[in-house]
């Protein structure tokens, strides 16, 4: 069994979120300015019930770094990437990308062969983590369409491309 915890002496405590981290996630999120706000009862419910799948990064007793994930249930072997929020004190050290082989070397991830995310086009930090990230797992990726902005309720919102990675082994 992997350890649920890790320590980057620069980078802070990395583990599964917890019940408790819900509220500094949500905070976290929101000061990002870039990424959608979902309610905070979603990200308590994400900390409780995705937590498998998904990491914090906690400096000094606060959250610095997050992402959830969640396996995709109707790809089983697809771990599915929903938000990846850095805190602007952290970014360009390579938080993200950390974050993302903790997530994929946890048991809960095993199984997992592919990794899928949704980015906007003009999302090009996103757009250069996840080509990094198939750079390290020494596999391809593959860019499709998936969400049309006329698809979201809201007017403003841009097109989300899905981002395959994948295959891979671990």
């Amino acid at each position: 069994m992997k350890a649920n915890t890790e320590t980057d002496q620069n980078l802070g405590i990395f583990r599964k979120p917890t019940l408790e981290d819900g509220a500094q996630v949500w905070e976290l999120v929101k000061s990002t300015g870039v990424l959608d706000l979902n309610s905070s009862y979603q990200y308590l419910m994400w900390c409780q019930y995705f937590s498998d799948t998904s990491v914090v990064v906690e400096q000094n007793g606060k959250i610095v770094g997050f992402i959830s994930g969640f396996t995709n249930p109707k790809q089983t072997n697809t771990l599915f990437v929903w938000q990846v929020a850095v805190h602007e004190s952290q970014r360009g050290k390579g938080l993200a990308t950390k974050m993302l082989h903790y997530i994929l070397d946890q048991d809960a991830c095993k199984t997992i062969n592919y990794v899928e995310a949704t980015i906007s086009p003009s999302n090009i930090p996103s757009q250069k983590l996840f080509q990094g990230l198939a750079r390290d797992l020494n596999t391809d990726i593959k860019v499709s369409d998936c969400f049309k902005a006329s698809d979201f309720p809201e007017t403003g919102h841009e097109d989300e491309d899905s981002h395959l990675i994948g295959p891979f082994n671990q």
